[in-house]
């Protein structure tokens, strides 16, 4: 269970200095991407060997897996749905209208909120399910929002994260000083934190290796990258969270035992290495815009590509393929992440949102506009007034 808790990442601080830095997009992408799915995983797998601790009769291996996909796959599976039913109520139901508007902003708030109470009611993760739920949303239900309701949302849950990430480092403060702590085991704190940094570098550096041996040359994961991915291991307001629910969940000590090592661990991680990342972004050279010409170039047209028309993917040596490179290509067509953008471009969005005439219009509005103040894009010229 202490494994499972202090796997989650939470690095809030690290990100906030890569934004002030102007670290490049694709390390941040991998560092937020990380610590989003970590959390999900970490819950889902805190609860799986909660559940082992409470029934160990007849527990397996297998049994732990399949709980885990139960919890985890059962979670995002209910917050997808519900994300995709608010996608469809939003564009049929017609609330965009100035005097439904207050209602449509109600409802998109309270969606999510929905998705919790479903998971947490079936006994699956609340927190997975909304974050998917949150995804889902984003992409599609969002789109058909009115523009004022556009405009209320997104101010709303700014601000609601920038309270909910201040009251916790409150809490946290607080509680390290209220909360009664067991320091009779300094050795496990610092066994785990000798632990962690080997189990960091472990994980980050051989899943990296692995992925570059898939990827095309223009898209490998730098060693720099790397580096700055293991150090930004944070550990926070999710082990922290999970770690005070073990103080309940274990009896005879155990879990005073593990919140006491995980407050160590946060603060330690977060004064030291928050504190120091700046300094180790600048060592790696990794800040400003230079690393996205270098290390992190814009991915080449190679022989595939999509045709403007109806974003279909075509190949451009297909004539001369033998039957078998005709199946590697299109092995490889369906698993590129351009042949989703087509299918989510032309049969998802479609159906999910009422959004392509109206952003039609706009970038022809737009391109006018460039004109009449003397800016011609050549990319635009197939538009016409």
């Amino acid at each position: 269970m202490f494994g499972a808790l202090i796997s989650a990442t939470d690095p809030v601080t690290v990100l906030s200095i890569f934004q002030e830095l102007g670290t490049d997009v694709n390390l941040y992408a991998l560092v937020f991407g990380e610590s989003v799915l970590n959390d999900a995983m970490a819950i889902s797998l805190y609860r799986t060997m909660s559940l082992v601790k409470t029934h160990p009769s007849g527990q397996n291996l297998f049994m732990v897996v399949v709980r885990f996909l139960e919890t985890f796959v059962g979670s995002m599976s209910a917050g997808g749905v519900v994300g995709f039913i608010s996608a469809l109520l939003f564009k049929y139901a017609g609330l965009s209208i100035d005097s439904l508007q207050n209602l449509e902003s109600c409802l998109f708030v309270l969606f999510p909120y929905f998705s919790y109470m479903l998971a947490e009611g079936l006994g699956l993760s609340g927190i997975v399910s909304i974050l998917f739920t949150g995804m889902v949303m984003k992409h599609y239900t969002y789109s058909n929002l009115s523009r004022s309701s556009q405009r209320f949302v997104s101010s709303f849950f700014e601000l609601i994260s920038s309270l909910a990430e201040t009251f916790v480092f409150i809490y946290m403060g607080i509680d390290i000083a209220m909360e009664k702590h067991s320091w009779s085991h300094v050795g496990f704190i610092c066994f785990s934190v000798i632990s962690i940094g080997i189990a960091r570098a472990a994980n980050v550096f051989c899943c990296a290796y692995l992925i570059n041996l898939v990827r095309p040359q223009q898209q490998k994961i730098p060693p720099k990258h790397q580096k700055a991915l293991w150090y930004s291991g944070l550990r926070g307001a999710m082990a922290f969270a999970l770690a005070l629910q073990s103080v309940h969940d274990l009896p005879e000590g155990h879990g005073q035992t593990i919140f006491t090592a995980t407050t160590a661990i946060v603060m330690l991680t977060v004064l030291l290495i928050g504190g120091s990342t700046g300094t180790m972004l600048e060592a790696l050279e990794v800040v400003g815009g230079e690393i996205n010409s270098k290390e992190s170039p814009l991915p080449s047209v190679e022989i595939t590509k999509f045709e403007e028309s109806n974003g279909s993917y075509v190949s451009p040596q297909k004539e001369e393929l033998s039957p078998g490179s005709k199946i590697k290509l299109k092995l490889r067509e369906l698993n590129s992440a351009a042949s989703f953008k087509a299918l989510d471009k032309n049969y998802l969005t479609p159906f999910f949102t009422s959004q392509n005439e109206d952003d039609e219009e706009e970038e022809v509005v737009e391109l006018l506009a460039s004109r009449s103040a003397g800016f011609h894009d050549p990319q635009q010229e197939h538009y016409s007034p």
